[in-house]
């Protein structure tokens, strides 16, 4: 089967996923994280990606950016994973793959979905059983937007922004967002969608994107449209 075409919409945010060969670890110690996020870092300024939120887990990389030029999110990644691999590979006396084929993403909604979306990524070290909490994991964005620390590497989404008018309100109302403990329906949706290549949105906001902007999201049904009966049949 053809692989879906990759749809990634210019000013809007766009759930990424970046995973190991065989789910192995592309990140041993902390310094292979450090050097990561250093070159996205790089690649998103030279691109044009904006990155809103993200985790480093073991054997993956998830990330919340927004592309602001048609082509930013896959050179972006492109340009991180290849400079990476070659790093890594070095680094550990190894050689060959190192990442699970292409990167996958999904187009978010961000009226509706990009809280839950970020909530997501970055509890993902709890349900991974590598943290008690999100706060506690320091390869994540959540420590910026919970008001604990300063990362010169996230741009908070407009959707954070409008949760308070001063940062101590955001900050607050961001870490009730973790209060609450998402259901496992949310999380897999999100899942599916990701993996799916699907968009993390209703489907009126589908057609609106369809329309506005060209092109095919939802998806139609396969073969010949049903014959309609004659008229007066």
């Amino acid at each position: 089967m053809a692989r879906q075409p990759r749809r990634a919409i210019v000013a809007h945010p766009h759930h990424v996923l970046q995973r190991g060969h065989t789910r192995q670890a592309v990140f041993v110690d902390d310094d292979d994280r450090r050097q990561y996020l250093a070159w996205l870092l790089d690649a998103g300024a030279e691109h044009g990606l904006v990155v809103h939120a993200y985790v480093l887990l073991d054997a993956e990389v998830h990330l919340l950016a927004t592309p602001e030029r048609d082509d930013a999110l896959s050179k972006a990644m492109q340009a991180v994973g290849r400079r990476y691999v070659r790093w890594f590979n070095r680094r550990h006396a190894r050689s060959g793959t190192l990442w699970e084929g292409r990167f996958r993403s999904s187009l978010v909604e961000a009226a509706r979905y990009l809280l839950a979306c970020q909530r997501y990524i970055e509890s993902s070290p709890v349900r991974a059983g590598r943290a008690a909490s999100p706060a506690d994991w320091p390869w994540s964005s959540h420590r910026h937007h919970a008001g604990l620390a300063t990362d010169p590497r996230v741009r908070p989404h407009p959707t954070v922004w409008a949760l308070g008018n001063t940062p101590f309100e955001r900050e607050s109302a961001y870490r009730r967002l973790f209060d609450e403990v998402a259901s496992q329906a949310e999380h897999e949706w999100l899942l599916a969608c990701l993996l799916g290549g699907k968009p993390t949105a209703s489907t009126d906001f589908q057609k609106k994107l369809e329309s506005s902007h060209g092109v095919r999201l939802l998806r139609r049904p396969v073969g010949r449209p049903r014959r309609l009966p004659p008229a007066g049949g």
